[in-house]
Order: structure tokens, then C-alpha cells, then sequence
């Protein structure tokens, strides 16, 4: 899984991605400090596993892990090539979904690129030139396939209609992800044309570390409320606190939450809201040699599952041997667990749930 990391210049995008990657990305008070987009793979926090590890007694622990990507600040015009419009929009169209940072704090010493505090317009300006940029493609499409079915090519007839569609949303202000998709044909469409509004986004208004663990400000409201209008997802923290927090030992990092009332990190809260954004979710495999968390989409079967370690697995699917992780946890260990009629099963049209604990069999 693949998080692009936007904002304008100076809302705290690059000190949120130090936060939660710790990989030292440059911030700094001044615009298009972020030229070339930082990239961190973050482990994806799971208790499961450490406990998992105790009970196997296991030599490695491999958690499920997710990419950010701190992709360069987006001024009005981006779309046009303005800032460093093109190469920013190239990065966005790789990722599975959008962080988006968004200033929510008042700061004299921290200049915003258009001289005022203003979510609502931020937000905006970096909707309007992902719509834009959109449009162009979508518009050079449906000019080029509307063409080819004219001379009776029927096969594009499907991309057609669907790319009408989707027109019609971004000429009425509505981003790409608000069309309603008709069946797999028209879903494999719309992935193979990697519209920037077609992706799932998560706004982050980011406040000052005064705020921290008091009501949402007005500036915070003005996220919450867009959000909404829009079905999107919020996240309200303070990315310098974050920043802060990554630096300490676990221990104080435990202390200093609790002080401010934090009850969960940056982190967490933004894996867990992509997680459930991407109806994604992970099931487990243990044994001795390593414990390990894999990562699927919700209503994935067990040989895709399988498939997810190695293809051979999927290619050559017998059974798949299954037990919860809370029933593997309170019986003990797997035999235990066996004996109890608490493991199972399974064969190809098992739905895999999270956090089970799966063995797989299979013959190539």
C-alpha cells in the first residue's frame, strides 16, 4: 500500500512525514522545500504479533507495512505546470490513496504561501488542480475513443460511456470518486486510468502543540464539516508533536501521551483510517522460523491469500488450516487449539477474516 503525503507549501506535511516515517525528510519555512518526493516504509503497528512471537517462541517478526510518499507542495496552477506542477501530479497518480495536510493552527514565524490562515480555500486549491488536471485527460480521452467507436470500434464503447460520466462530475465540481462504478469491466477502467480525484483521501488538520487535546478549533470544524460533505475521512493532530514523539524512548513516548491526553499516535490513527478506507486487513502466519502479518483486501479468499506469500501457494491451493487469533491465544498454542475443535478446515471459497492465523496446503 502506497500513501501520498500533499499539501500546500508549509501546512506541516514534511514534519508530519518525519513523525510517522522517522526517516528525516527535509522541513523547512520556505516553499517547495520537498523537490523530489521522500519515501519511507513505516511497519504497520499490530499487538497481535509480539504476542504471537512469545507463543511460538519465534526467531523473526515480520510486520505488514505501508509506503509514504511526502510528494512536493502544490500551489494554484499546478495544473498548468506552476510550482513544480507536473512532476507533483505524476507522483499522486502512483499511490493508492492521498494524505492530505491541511493547516489548521495560527503562526507569525510559519509563512503560508498565501499570506493568511484559510482551510477551506487551502483545501480547494489543491482539489481544483487535481479536478483540472483531470479533466484534461479525461476531456483528450473522450475526444480520441468517442471517435474510434464512431468507426465502429464497439470495443471501446464501455470506456466511452464511462469516461462521459466521469466528465460530467469534474465539470459539475465533483471529484472522480463520486461515480458510481457499474460492474468489473468499468472498475478495471477506471484503475487503468489513474485519475488523481478517483483516489480515497484523508484530510489531516494539522493544529499547534497548544491545542493538543482540547476541543477542535473553528479551523478544525471547517475540515470536519468538508469532509463530510464529501465522504471523506478526518484526522486531527499536531505534526510537531508527532515529531517530538518519535524521538523518545518507548517508554516516555507512553508518558508524554498520556500528559497530553493522547490516547493513540499519528501513526496509528492513519493506518488505521487507511486500513478501513482501503477496506483492507491482515491475516497471520506463525510458526518457529518467523511470525509474520500480511496484508488483503476485505472478502479476499484463501488461495489469493495463499498467493499473497508466494503464486505457487495460490496455483496449487489444497487447504487451508485456520484458527482465530483470539481462540489460538486463549487455548495456548495450535495443538492446544487443535484439540479444542477451535482449528478448522478450510477450502477455496473460504472468506478470510482478520487476524486469522492460517496454514496453508498446497501441491505444485
Amino acid at each position: 500500500m502506497k500513501i501520498g503525503v500533499v499539501g500546500l507549501p508549509n501546512v506541516g506535511k514534511s514534519t508530519l512525514f518525519n513523525a510517522i516515517t522517522n526517516a528525516g525528510a527535509e522541513s523547512a519555512n520556505y516553499p517547495f522545500c520537498t523537490i523530489e518526493p521522500n519515501i519511507g516504509i513505516v511497519d504497520v503497528p499490530d499487538e497481535r504479533l509480539q504476542v504471537l512471537g512469545k507463543l511460538y517462541n519465534t526467531q523473526k517478526i515480520t510486520p505488514a507495512s505501508i509506503e509514504f510518499v511526502d510528494i512536493a507542495g502544490l500551489v494554484a496552477g499546478a495544473s498548468k505546470g506552476e510550482g513544480l506542477g507536473n512532476k507533483f501530479l505524476s507522483h499522486i497518480r502512483e499511490v493508492d490513496a492521498i494524505v492530505h495536510v491541511v493547516r489548521c493552527f495560527e503562526n507569525e514565524k510559519i509563512i503560508h504561501v498565501n499570506g493568511s490562515i484559510d482551510p477551506l480555500r487551502d483545501i480547494e486549491i489543491i482539489n481544483l488542480e487535481l479536478a483540472l488536471a483531470d479533466l484534461e485527460q479525461v476531456s483528450k480521452l473522450l475526444e480520441k475513443d468517442a471517435k474510434l467507436v464512431k468507426t465502429g470500434d464497439k470495443s471501446l464503447i464501455a470506456t466511452v460511456n464511462l469516461l462521459d460520466r466521469i466528465n460530467t462530475a469534474l465539470e459539475n465540481n465533483k471529484p472522480v470518486r463520486s461515480v458510481e462504478i457499474d460492474g468489473e469491466e468499468e472498475q478495471k477502467i477506471m484503475k487503468n486510468l489513474q485519475l488523481l480525484t478517483a483516489k480515497p483521501v484523508i484530510y489531516v488538520a494539522n493544529i499547534s502543540e497548544d491545542d493538543v487535546g482540547k476541543e477542535d478549533n473553528d479551523f478544525v470544524k471547517q475540515v470536519k464539516k468538508h469532509a463530510e460533505s464529501e465522504g471523506a475521512k478526518v484526522i486531527v493532530l499536531s505534526a510537531k508533536i508527532e515529531e517530538e514523539l518519535t524521538g523518545l524512548e518507548p517508554d516516555e513516548r507512553e508518558i508524554f501521551k498520556e500528559e497530553l491526553g493522547i490516547k493513540e499516535s499519528g501513526l496509528e490513527k492513519l493506518v488505521a483510517t487507511s486500513y478501513d478506507l482501503l477496506g483492507l486487513m491482515s491475516f497471520l502466519t506463525a510458526g518457529e522460523k518467523e511470525v509474520r502479518a500480511w496484508t488483503i483486501k476485505k472478502g479476499t479468499k484463501a488461495p489469493q491469500a495463499a498467493g499473497k506469500i508466494h503464486t505457487d501457494f495460490e496455483k496449487g491451493f489444497i487447504k487451508a488450516e485456520v484458527v482465530s487469533y483470539n481462540d489460538l491465544v486463549e487455548a495456548g498454542s495450535f495443538v492446544k487449539a487443535k484439540e479444542k475443535g477451535k482449528v478448522r478446515m478450510e477450502g477455496k471459497d473460504y472468506v478470510v477474516q482478520d487476524g486469522d492465523v492460517m496454514l496453508f496446503r498446497f501441491n505444485v
